[in-house]
């Protein structure tokens, strides 16, 4: 199985690097797995550029690379683990797309092949670069029988 992860900017804060790193590497025991790092749209935190105008110049940048994906989104669907590593059961190839700090553009949106929530509470955005990679791990481990997940 290859795992794709694209997301929005680089990643800042020292914890979420190393939390990422380990995740990375305890998913490369199952699978094949790569990061994107899309950049963030000129201006993304400045007062004169409207939020607006950045998701448009990143949707852009997205959408030249994304093909098919899955898009983390707030108002996707919700799924339980076990459902989750059904999911990733059923494919051999899957990428995932997490937007910056603003979120993705409507056509982003409109794009997705399915929308996804990882829970009905906000994460800043590179904290959820973070929960989505433990899922996949623990959803790759409830599919090759590990024991990291107890139901």
């Amino acid at each position: 199985m290859k795992i794709s992860v694209l997301w929005v900017g680089r990643t800042k804060e020292k914890f979420i690097k190393e939390a990422i790193k380990k995740y990375i590497k305890d998913i490369q025991t199952m699978a094949g797995i790569e990061i994107v790092e899309v950049k963030e749209g000129k201006g993304a935190f400045s007062e004169n550029r409207k939020p607006a105008a950045v998701l448009f110049e990143e949707g852009g940048r997205i959408l030249r690379q994304a093909g098919d994906f899955i898009l983390l989104d707030d108002a996707g669907k919700m799924m339980s683990s076990m459902e989750f590593s059904g999911l990733l059961r059923d494919k051999s190839s899957c990428r995932f797309v997490l937007g910056g700090p603003y979120g993705v553009s409507p056509q982003v949106k409109e794009a997705a092949s399915m929308r996804l929530s990882l829970s009905p509470m906000t994460f800043p955005h590179e904290l959820a670069r973070v929960i989505l990679l433990e899922q996949v791990y623990r959803g790759l481990s409830i599919i090759k029988g590990k024991g990291y997940h107890h139901a």
